[in-house]
């Protein structure tokens, strides 16, 4: 069995040895490159599974970065960066960023969160059934099914499950949940996303106070992760 590649893009020698030395614990082939343009090139190259990317370069700016390999490339990449400014998360998770960690970072939680971006699997236009641990969704007959059972859910709640399931393990901003479910004059409304979130918990949390399933990103928005 071929073990995943990891790419790690960051200019810190200290920082890209301790995340090879993680990654290759636990089954990772891992590439590094130092700079912007040496990461694109080695992107290209490599189509790696993953991409590790810092947005502190000495060449391009991360976003730059991102924004270029996101024009072709559709797999996981995670943003890691001393960058802890809410406005620097937001641009890079609407830019396509499925993830981001500031420094310092946990090595379990950025394991848990590699883990959570690899199950992520794009839908494309021919899949009727999505999975997600309990629930499974019939997206030609549009019904919800819960451990078996057939969930009563709205419109609204049955497109922002759907919404979130599809992209398992990413953060979804606030501004692209209220965009896609609400429309464009709805991207300040984020009181309409709260009262629907917390609807949805009701339904398939056990315990909609402590949820494990719907996970709030705070001030950022929200991602899905299977129950473990």
């Amino acid at each position: 069995m071929n073990k995943p590649t990891i790419l790690i893009i960051d200019d810190e020698p200290q920082i890209r040895r301790l995340l090879e030395i993680n990654f290759v614990s636990n089954g990772y082939l891992v590439r590094q490159a130092a700079s912007g343009k040496e990461g694109l090139l080695l992107a290209a190259n490599l189509i790696p599974d993953i991409i590790v990317l810092d947005l502190g370069l000495p060449d391009i700016k991360g976003h730059e970065v991102l924004k270029v390999l996101r024009e072709w490339y559709t797999k996981p990449i995670l943003i890691l960066s001393v960058q802890s400014n809410e406005n620097d998360i937001i641009d890079a998770l609407d830019q396509g960023a499925n993830d981001y960690l500031t420094k310092p970072f946990r090595v379990g939680e950025l394991m848990a969160r590699i883990r959570s971006a690899s199950r992520n699997k794009t839908t494309d236009e021919t899949t009727q059934i999505l999975e997600a641990g309990n629930i499974e969704i019939d997206l030609v007959g549009r019904v919800v099914k819960f451990k078996g059972e057939v969930l009563k859910l709205t419109a609204t709640e049955y497109s922002l499950l759907v919404m979130l399931v599809k992209n398992e393990g990413k953060v979804l901003t606030h501004q692209f949940l209220l965009k896609e479910i609400w429309g464009m004059s709805f991207q300040a409304e984020t009181q309409y996303l709260r009262v629907f979130i917390a609807q949805l918990r009701k339904k398939i949390e056990e315990n909609p106070n402590h949820p494990q399933l719907i996970i709030t990103e705070s001030g950022i928005g929200y991602r899905f992760q299977q129950s473990t």
